[in-house]
């Protein structure tokens, strides 16, 4: 057997104690320094693995606190699935519920998801960024380029400063809407701490579009009260829109030719799917006694405003959606599938993937070489990976809609509206959901992680494989429609 003498580490210590079977026994510094390179390695190598990785844990963390017996209000400890379920929806900023979040949880289990909005909603590369950060005191260029790619930045050397300036804002927007929500939880006859904690949660959940509400009577309580809904329709629609685009706005909002083609493109389409959105699902309740029929006009107008933002994100809503009409729910599979602004709290396919395909199908009919907008060229690697997304995400929905529908008896219209729901992280739901059996929780469960996490990282990855090759093969136009 052969013998090494301990070696100092460079703090002093000794690292290897001595050597049995060939292993080292290591000593705890030395099990961090082993920990900081590993994590440092797959970091440099595969920056999108280490954020669906520290994803799962940040889930798994949660889920833990969740399934401790004070977390629920009955004392008893809750069902694992309903645990991961509950922990999935809000790491991954969905609302997707299988319990009764204002009855089932207690205030301690109310925390631990307010902690999981909050860190989901800071977006998967920016968590792995953190962590690259605080265990290798840098970050590579691998990792900046990805949290490059989730920040839509364009300098790598700005993507430190700018983990914090997310932070910052985060909690900036959060703490705006709770100072608006609070004086109105107060005047509803809330006791003080009660108002409190239940400002604080909705401020949470608003701003990160995690549609999580805990008050006892719900949101549809409050359908004709703009003190109540507005702000939570103005700060989902700050949180949908991407940091990327708020930052850029306080920087130049008095120079809009200053934006960048991201902040226009994003700003541009969201605010256009929004009024449109608003306009039909209105007209389209406006006389269903289910929804809207019954409301004041004012009310119907309130939460038409509301369904304009809630259907591609926060999934909060004043009315019940298993009253919708067919219509209704069609329209807003689609408004869910695409989601909000890159970088942001919503999910989706987002709505830039959105304008860059619409602009390529304008620039083929127009017979343009170019793919315009605002003055720029969009490159042709752009037109690549918004066709990638948009095709793994259909290719999700349709997997996990066809499998639903063979292990339940549901049918196709509420199957796909819950599935595209988890898929795009929204939370509206027909209805259907608390009462799936255990493996169609399990898929929602896998779809809301895979639709918060993996189009993104399929993105960036698709982005940081391109390579130039010295040869090409002749070029040859295959018959298209």
């Amino acid at each position: 057997m052969n013998r090494k003498s301990p070696s100092p580490a460079p703090n002093g210590k000794v690292s290897l104690d001595f050597q049995r079977g060939g292993d080292f026994l290591l000593t705890a510094d030395s099990r961090w320094e082993r920990f900081k390179l590993h994590v440092d390695r797959i970091a440099k190598q595969s920056p999108a693995r280490l954020a669906l990785v520290v994803f799962a844990l940040i889930i798994g963390f949660i889920t833990a606190l969740l399934l401790l017996p004070w977390a629920t209000s009955s004392g008893k400890r809750a069902p694992f699935v309903d645990a991961l379920f509950t922990a999935t929806s809000a790491v991954c900023v969905t609302g997707l519920t299988v319990v009764d979040s204002a009855d089932y949880w207690s205030v301690f289990g109310k925390i631990v998801i307010a902690v999981g909005i909050k860190i989901g909603g800071l977006g998967v590369m920016t968590l792995a960024s953190i962590l690259a950060l605080a265990v290798s005191r840098h970050i590579g260029l691998t990792q900046r380029m990805l949290a490059a790619t989730e920040t839509k930045t364009d300098s790598l050397g700005a993507v430190g400063s700018l983990i914090t300036a997310v932070i910052i804002t985060s909690t900036t927007m959060e703490g705006l809407i709770f100072l608006t929500l609070l004086p109105r939880f107060l005047t509803l006859h809330y006791e003080v701490a009660p108002a409190v904690g239940h400002a604080l949660f909705m401020a949470v959940s608003t701003f990160n579009n995690a549609g999580f509400v805990i008050m006892p009577e719900g949101l549809g309580a409050y359908v004709s009260d703009w003190w109540m809904i507005m702000p939570v329709a103005v700060g989902t629609a700050v949180g949908a829109l991407g940091f990327p685009v708020v930052l850029d706005l306080a920087r130049h909002w008095r120079t809009p030719r200053l934006w960048t083609l991201h902040t226009k493109m994003t700003l541009a389409t969201y605010f256009l799917l929004m009024i449109f959105a608003a306009a039909v699902v209105g007209a389209s309740e406006w006389d269903n006694p289910g929804t809207f029929g019954k409301l004041p006009t004012h009310a119907k107008v309130l939460s038409a405003i509301l369904m304009g933002v809630n259907s591609r994100s926060s999934g909060m809503s004043s009315i019940n959606i298993g009253e919708e009409t067919r219509a209704t729910w069609l329209l807003q599979d689609i408004l869910m599938f695409i989601g909000g602004g890159s970088a942001s709290t919503a999910g989706g396919i987002k709505v830039t993937t959105l304008a860059v395909m619409i602009l390529a199908i304008v620039a083929e009919a127009r017979g343009d070489r170019d793919i315009e907008a605002y003055g720029r060229r969009i490159p042709p690697q752009t037109v690549r990976l918004a066709v990638a997304v948009v095709s793994i995400g259909s290719l999700l929905v349709a997997v996990s809609t066809f499998t639903l529908l063979n292990i339940t008896d549901y049918s196709l219209d509420v199957v796909s509206f819950d599935v595209i729901s988890a898929f795009a992280t929204v939370g509206l739901s027909t209805g259907i959901t608390p009462h799936l059996p255990i493996a169609g929780k399990y898929l929602l469960t896998a779809l809301m992680f895979a639709g918060r996490t993996g189009t993104m990282t399929v993105a960036a990855a698709l982005a940081l494989r391109e390579r130039r090759r010295v040869i090409r093969m002749p070029e040859e136009r295959p018959a298209i429609g």
